[in-house]
């Protein structure tokens, strides 16, 4: 056998890196030649993707919205693109009125300590800060949950700016003597404890924000701006019992925050132990 076959030549021919004929049509196997020679040359005709991003299996680019091959990962530009979009939902409405009750507290204390504190003038003027700071906590945490603006800002900033201007208008009306320090160190003892008992549970699960808790935070509200105004007569005595419901309410939720907290983390820790004895057996 001394002839060579023309299919063999032709193989041994693109094994060596000669180039192929331009007339020849077909390749053997009756294949076009333009399929073979878009498998072996590094040639790119117009409308096909670059060398390199086709997948093994022959799938074209245009299949990355349908799910990316194994071992694939998406193009920088898309992560970057997802980072602006989360930077930039940042400034929304419901931030902007944290961020203003966060600046009315400077503003608050001191109006309330300007001329000795007992200015009523001063004093009505810092209730109407004290007034716009509870009116925007009722409504930011609305906007965000409806319009879906929570941001991991606002989760932290929002129970700052509340138990901030809170804080300031307790501590402020202790110092001037219109209202005891127990009655003080109660609520803030309570806030500040709540909130860190929620932190330690949160492995375990959230507990939720209760009616009573929304009612305690409504009356103390109510209490607090009636004393920073300089009441007399059946409102001073009205504000006395106002503050009082408050001071029990304050009270029985976090009692009952911390039953929550002990459930929470009773059921939290059963569910561990249950999923590791199916995972030993």
């Amino acid at each position: 056998m001394t002839g060579v076959p023309a299919s063999a030549a032709g193989d041994t021919s693109s094994a060596n890196g000669a180039p192929a004929s331009a007339g020849s049509g077909t390749a053997s196997g009756g294949a076009p030649s333009g399929a073979m020679s878009g498998n072996v040359s590094g040639t790119v005709s117009p409308g096909e993707a670059p060398a390199g991003t086709v997948s093994a299996d022959g799938a074209s680019p245009g299949g990355v919205e349908t799910g990316l091959p194994d071992g694939q990962r998406p193009a920088r530009g898309a992560k970057v693109v997802a980072a602006a979009v989360n930077q930039a939902s940042v400034w929304n409405i419901a931030n902007f009125l944290t961020m203003l009750r966060l600046l009315l507290v400077p503003g608050f204390v001191a109006l309330m300590l300007a001329d000795g504190g007992y200015d009523p003038a001063m004093r009505s003027f810092a209730w109407a800060a004290f007034a716009i700071a509870m009116i925007t906590d009722l409504f930011d945490g609305h906007l965000a949950r409806t319009y879906d603006l929570v941001t991991d800002f606002g989760k932290i900033a929002d129970p700052i700016a509340d138990k901030a201007i809170m804080g300031a208008a307790l501590i402020c009306l202790s110092s001037l003597g219109d209202l005891p320090w127990w009655v003080t160190v109660v609520i803030l003892g309570r806030e500040l404890g709540i909130t860190l008992l929620r932190f330690l549970v949160i492995r375990y699960g959230v507990i939720p924000a209760s009616r009573g808790g929304k009612l305690k935070t409504l009356t103390q509200g109510v209490a607090v701006g009636m004393y920073v105004l300089a009441l007399t007569g059946w409102l001073a005595t009205l504000r006395f019992w106002v503050m009082a419901a408050a001071v029990v309410l304050t009270v029985l939720t976090g009692l009952d925050y911390v039953r929550q907290a002990i459930v929470l983390r009773r059921q939290g820790i059963a569910e561990r132990m249950a999923a590791s004895e199916e995972t030993e057996a």
